[in-house]
């Protein structure tokens, strides 16, 4: 036994000797740029070699692998796309039992970047967002969250924060959606997930199906998120701003954040939202809401003032996302299909160039183009670069942080 022990002792302290260590080969110390769901993020270099890359460590809060740290590496080293942001390597420390998480590094994210374009309105100097880069940004969200979907996973927690644009490099202006802290595998039927953890997404970008006690949500959760952030990057405004600081409850009913919905949408009607009546908090919503009271409020109002006409292509795919019923809402893979995608003008080329209203003159660069199939005729797409909106931004506010 005593020899089983010293042996088991021996292995250990030789397979930790043997293993690397995040400290020796990258250097970090005094680059933190941010924080995720579950930890601290730093701005990291190789200390050897000629490898010249930024990178992103995340250190997992708390010691040791909890359950949410198993279930973020256990997703991330399965999910592979260019939309989704890739884990690289994970490093264990056995000293003081912290996980490091090793992430290509990005420089940008949509809440600066939208953060940026609403100061300058608010200061009557606005900067032009062209809209083929809203609608680059807007596809590759889509695309990234269809291949989640395709593969059973929830992300539940997609807001601008959590949705990073690579810097320099071969993937400049690329959507990586970040932070899976929160995703969630799910199945068909689907169980309960609500048993497990009621209150999940950012209050501004929750669905009312979450705020009303949904016990068996679906992907449709994330669908009216990506509907939120694609009337944010429209207006420069989040669509459901709510004043309510973003507390942590197990009880999902939220009467400010339902609301500031239906200030925006008006109040649902029956022959809208048909299975409204089986909502847990529906009997709660009854006693706190008159209907009358949001009798002049639309969707189509709301965009109006802020310039998007009722009868654009953009309008009408914002309608379709932001449906109350998340029975009616539309999928992912229906979005990426929309003629919103296929008219003028088209996913934007290198802004730098000129293109769409950016810094220059002059027309798309088809060079950097590709084609899609968006189920439909053949559609150009062009390899996404945001400099146009970022460069601005960095000259006033310096490098936007990663958070994964």
């Amino acid at each position: 036994m005593t020899t089983a022990v010293m042996m088991d002792y021996d292995f250990k302290m030789k397979t930790q000797q043997e293993r690397a260590k995040v400290e020796d080969l990258f250097e970090y110390e005094g680059c933190k740029v941010g924080r995720g769901t579950y930890g601290h993020v730093y701005k990291a270099r190789r200390k050897e070699g000629n490898d010249a890359k930024d990178y992103a460590l995340k250190q997992i809060e708390g010691t040791g692998l909890s359950m949410s740290a198993c279930r973020e590496i256990a997703l991330l080293r399965e999910l592979k796309h260019p939309n989704v942001i890739n884990l690289i390597r994970v490093f264990l420390s056995h000293t003081d039992r912290k996980v490091w998480l090793l992430f290509d590094y990005a420089e940008h994210d949509l809440w600066h970047i939208i953060k940026f374009h609403r100061a300058a309105k608010a200061t009557k100097k606005p900067v032009m967002v062209p809209k083929g880069m809203v609608k680059s940004l807007l596809y590759q969200i889509l695309d990234g969250i269809h291949y989640l979907h395709s593969n059973w996973v929830l992300h539940r927690d997609l807001k601008p924060a959590n949705i990073l644009v690579m810097g320099e490099g071969n993937e400049r202006g690329r959507v990586k959606i970040a932070d899976m802290g929160f995703a969630r595998l799910f199945n068909a039927p689907l169980k309960p997930l609500a048993d497990l953890d009621p209150v999940v997404v950012t209050f501004w970008y929750r669905a009312p199906e979450l705020l009303l006690g949904a016990r068996h949500y679906t992907k449709a959760i994330d669908i009216w998120a990506i509907g939120c952030i694609f009337a944010e990057l429209l207006t420069s405004e989040p669509i459901f701003h709510c004043r309510q600081e973003d507390i942590k409850t197990s009880n999902p009913y939220h009467h400010d954040q339902l609301d500031r919905i239906f200030n925006v949408m008006g109040f649902p009607q029956d022959k809208d939202w048909e299975d409204i009546r089986k909502m847990p908090e529906h009997h709660t919503l009854t006693k706190d809401f008159k209907r009358s009271n949001y009798a002049s409020c639309s969707l189509i109002k709301y965009m109006e003032r802020h310039k998007i006409k009722p009868d654009s292509k953009a309008f009408h795919l914002l309608q379709k996302l932001l449906l109350m019923d998340p029975n009616k809402r539309i999928t992912s893979e229906q979005a990426m299909q929309d003629p919103y995608f296929s008219e003028d003008p088209m996913p934007t080329a290198d802004m730098q160039q000129g293109g769409g209203g950016g810094q220059g003159g002059g027309g798309m660069d088809h060079n950097n183009a590709k084609r899609v199939r968006l189920g439909g005729p053949n559609v150009t797409l062009v390899k996404p670069i945001v400099m146009g909106i970022i460069a601005p931004l960095r000259d006033q506010c310096g490098s936007v942080a990663s958070k994964q």
